[in-house]
């Protein structure tokens, strides 16, 4: 019996714990969905509290945008300082900020100057009528009204590192949080506002620049029509004075009845009798039929957009048939209902000065076809001068150095090759530095080299450079010629001196840019525009053997031939004066005379060495002389010059050793065998090497 007890009673046991489990567990869940209810609930409220305090923000602001909007509506002048200051004050409450005020941009964009200016209680003000420089704030200066950009900072960390400056102003006026916003008005820049907090920080969102902005425009509004008001009185006293001054005539059109108001200066001008009563359609009748039209229309419009009366001109048509040009200017001004009342104007007659400009016209008709006529006529001066003046450092008026100059002016602004030919010392490399300075590559040095004043074992590392160790004493790595010329003009003087050998690697630069150093097998690329100079017929050197014919053709693509001093023996006395100037300020030496007899010998002398070779006898005889007359005696006899049959390089050979046994091998110095033929010494010793032309021992 007890036993069967005992077994009904364990599962009522289990049963009752599972309901208590169950109802615990039902009740947690319900105390847990209520917390989540309570705390979404007060979420809700925050929200809505939040929205409510936006909301009410934003009907303050619109309560005070009203305000403000409406107190600058029909504001008297007198009045517009103080309700500008009122405003400001109200909004150094609404925005809770320590300062606030109007600055403008002063005539001459240069600085600020602070015309408005409202601070907090126990704030220290920036007095209105500051001038503020440029340069105590210039980063916000730019950025203010060049960019047009606003200017809000929390901290005096965020301005950027340009702004260095302006953060010390800033540091030194206590500034803490600081927002610049530029009013744009018309187009224009002249005003901003400005708000700073000095004991606190504050962040600047977009709504609260955007407030800012709104004030901003109304009051910046207000003080410009302010302005315009002022000075349309200004204006109407001064049309007034002038009027007087001018016997301007002033009348006042109605636009309820179109009937005109006129002083007794406007009825003569129209020959209207003084006790017509006048109208808009009576004035129209007595106006050109031709201008009638646009008088009218100009009159409507003025009327109906409230628009300025532009200056207009019309004739008009007398009583007599004849005819006077009349000029109107006026405005028109609003009734109490807003909309247009009269137009006030001033009318004089310009009948003389419509004459004058008449007559004006004709002769300045005129004067252009004589103009054109003259230059015409002068047209060939114009280039004579141009010539001339155009290369001051090359002197030469004769008709051979004029061809010269014209090519080197049309083939400047190339990157063409040019070969300039010539005799020695006629000025090649003149010509060079003239090209590359009217070339487009004029910013960067000329690179030059004389292809016969060095060694061929020395000439190939000059012009492509060498890395350390390309040969024996090659210590350091060198850079070439033509890299240095880069971008620039490279002028090789005397380029018929080059080897063959030179001659293949330079035609590969000139064809495609590209090089390598000696020791080197890294190719270089440079963009180098080639000037060529010689004294050598290239195309015989070609013939003989001694020239690459690829190489001529590639120099040869705009040849310049410089004619020797011979050929224009006019141009001599300007280069001997050219010379004498020289040496004038280098000797410390006046010369005022020339005898005539001189020059004349000079200009008959055939000057194998040309301009060089006269240049050493003006100096020689400017060392000699010094009594302010310049003996110039030509060399008693010319170098002769070989016609023995034989090739060029044979020819060369005999002359160069006839000039050497005339001065007993003497090769530098005064007199030397250099000097005679017009050569440096280097270049004259490798021409000897060249040609085996050895001093003969004792």
């Amino acid at each position: 019996m007890a036993i069967y007890c005992l077994s009904g009673v364990v599962p009522w046991l289990l049963f009752s714990g599972a309901c208590i489990f169950a109802n615990a567990l039902t009740r947690k869940r319900t105390e847990f969905e209520l917390v989540k209810s309570e705390k979404r609930l007060r979420i809700e409220i925050d929200e809505r509290k939040r929205a409510e305090r936006m909301l009410q923000n934003r009907l303050e602001f619109d309560r005070l945008l009203s305000e403000t909007s409406a107190r600058f509506a029909m504001i008297s002048p007198d009045r517009l300082d103080t309700e500008i200051e009122s405003s400001l004050r109200q909004m150094l409450a609404f925005f809770k900020v320590d300062r606030c005020g109007m600055v403008r941009t002063l005539p001459g964009k240069r600085s600020f100057e602070i015309v408005y200016m409202a601070a907090a209680e126990n704030i220290p003000p920036i007095p209105a009528g500051t001038e503020l420089p440029r340069s105590i704030n210039p980063w916000a200066y730019d950025t203010l009204t060049c960019k047009r950009e606003v200017i809000a900072f929390s901290r005096m960390d965020d301005p950027p590192p340009e702004a260095a400056v302006d953060r010390q102003t800033w540091l030194t006026w206590g500034i803490r949080s600081h927002l610049a916003i530029p009013i744009i008005l018309s187009d224009s820049t002249d005003w901003l506002i400005s708000a700073n907090l000095v004991k606190s920080e504050r962040s600047w969102p977009e709504e609260i620049i955007q407030q800012f902005k709104l004030l901003g425009e109304i009051l910046a509004g207000a003080i410009e029509r302010n302005a315009a008001d002022l000075a349309l009185r200004e204006s109407e006293e001064r049309l007034n004075l002038a009027a007087a001054a001018a016997e301007a005539g002033l009348w006042i059109i109605s636009a309820a009845t179109w009937r005109i108001w006129a002083t007794p200066k406007t009825r003569e001008l129209f020959q209207f009798p003084t006790d017509e009563e006048l109208s808009l359609e009576r004035l129209l009748s007595v106006i050109h039929p031709d201008d009638r039209e646009r008088v009218n229309s100009a009159v409507t419009h003025s009327l109906r957009h409230l628009e300025t009366l532009q200056i207009i001109e019309y004739r008009v048509v007398l009583p007599d048939g004849g005819t006077r040009w009349m000029v109107s200017r006026g405005r028109s001004y609003p009734g109490n209902t807003g909309l247009a009342d009269r137009i006030m104007g001033v009318t004089v007659d310009v009948t003389e000065r419509k004459n004058m400009e008449e007559t004006l016209q004709l002769k300045l008709e005129e004067i252009d076809a004589l103009k054109l006529q003259l230059e015409r006529e002068n047209l060939y001066l114009r280039e004579e001068i141009r010539l001339q003046h155009g290369h001051e450092e090359i002197v030469g008026r004769s008709d051979g150095m004029k061809q010269v100059l014209a090519k080197v002016e049309q083939v400047a602004g190339t990157d063409a090759t040019v070969l300039l030919q010539g005799e020695t010392g006629t000025g090649k490399e003149l010509m060079a530095h003239a090209i590359h300075r009217l070339s487009t590559r004029r910013n960067r040095s000329l690179v030059a080299i004389n292809c016969a004043s060095l060694p061929p074992s020395l000439i190939e590392s000059e012009l492509f450079g060498r890395e350390k160790g390309a040969f024996t004493g090659a210590m350091t790595r060198m850079a070439g010629r033509f890299e240095v010329a880069d971008r620039s003009t490279f002028f090789l003087d005397e380029i018929g001196e080059l080897s063959i050998d030179l001659q293949a690697k330079l035609l590969r630069v000139i064809e495609e840019g590209r090089f390598e150093r000696l020791g080197s097998t890294k190719s270089i690329q440079v963009n180098v525009r080639i000037i060529a100079a010689t004294n050598r017929d290239l195309a015989q050197e070609v013939t003989a053997g001694r020239f690459r014919q690829d190489l001529f053709y590639r120099l040869n693509v705009f040849p310049i031939l410089i004619p020797p001093l011979r050929e224009r023996a006019e141009d001599i006395p300007s280069l001997v004066w050219a010379f004498v100037k020289q040496y004038e300020k280098k000797m410390g030496k006046r010369v005022d005379h020339i005898p005539r007899k001189d020059m004349d010998a000079l200009q008959r002398y055939p000057w194998p060495g040309n301009a060089r070779e006269l240049r050493n006898i003006v100096e020689r005889a400017m060392i000699m002389g010094g009594d302010g007359t310049l003996r110039l005696p030509p060399p008693s006899t010319a170098p002769e010059v070989a016609v023995e049959s034989g090739d060029l390089l044979d020819v060369e050979r005999r002359h160069i050793l006839g000039v050497l046994k005339k001065t007993g091998w003497r090769v530098t110095g005064k007199g030397g065998a250099a000097e005679i033929l017009g050569l440096k010494r280097t270049t004259l010793q490798s021409k000897m090497k060249k040609l085996d032309i050895k001093r003969p021992s004792a």
